[in-house]
């Protein structure tokens, strides 16, 4: 295994995705897409439906760094997503 894939060497970040999308009874399985694909399960997941809309929040205790460009790409191409917004920060844990 080289230094780069050592899961000590591996940063990780503390990442909430924050969205807006249309109401749709197959949004919620789709976002959860990007995770899966790359064998990655959000510590939490939390929606709201407001009117035509649904508020949804993901988020990821400990993402590897160099994937969260990807996931977050991932989100802004489902269908019905109209935006979204990324909150992260440095975090200690480390990639079980």
């Amino acid at each position: 295994m080289s230094s780069d894939m050592n899961p000590e060497h591996t940063q990780t970040v503390f990442v909430r995705f924050l969205l807006d999308a249309d109401v749709s009874p197959g949004l919620l399985p789709r976002l959860l897409q990007p995770y899966a694909k790359r064998d990655l399960v959000p510590d939490r997941m939390w929606s709201h439906r407001s009117g035509d809309t649904i508020h949804v929040e993901i988020a990821m205790e400990a993402m590897p760094a160099e994937v969260v460009h990807l996931v977050e790409g991932n989100l802004r191409q489902v269908v019905g997503v109209r935006d979204v917004s990324r909150v992260a920060k440095p975090c200690l844990r480390q990639v079980a």
